[in-house]
């Protein structure tokens, strides 16, 4: 099972799934849209390699102010977020529980990068 997913949001979500599938041949695993049409979260599939897809926005329609760019999946949120602090890195989002039964958090890298990790596995 793969640990490391990039994650790509776009302004239209559905448009740049459509494309990524004809150009790319990816195929839609999972597809989660909001009540206003905007993709809360998607994973496409190319062999045994996935991708997450969002639109640029939060699964609550709000502008999106924890984008990043890779999600990695570990066992323990919670002792991973404890090594992250300790070591310095800073906290964007303090570990936290999602409605659909994953523990996330997320930290910044010395290079301003966001990195999410959690233990939803797609």
């Amino acid at each position: 099972m793969r640990s490391i997913h990039p994650v790509f949001r776009y302004p239209d979500a559905p448009a740049a799934i459509e494309q990524l599938c004809a150009a790319f041949g990816f195929d839609v695993r999972r597809r989660y849209d909001g009540p206003d049409g905007a993709v809360a979260h998607a994973v496409l599939g190319l062999d045994d390699h996935t991708v997450m897809v969002s639109s640029g926005r939060d699964s609550r329609g709000r502008p999106a102010d924890d984008d990043y760019a890779v999600y990695v999946a570990v066992d323990d949120v919670d002792a991973h977020h404890e090594r992250a602090r300790a070591a310095g890195a800073e906290i964007v989002r303090a570990p936290f529980d999602t409605d659909y039964g994953s523990r996330d958090y997320a930290a910044r890298d010395l290079a301003g990068n966001v990195w999410s990790f959690g233990t939803y596995r797609p």
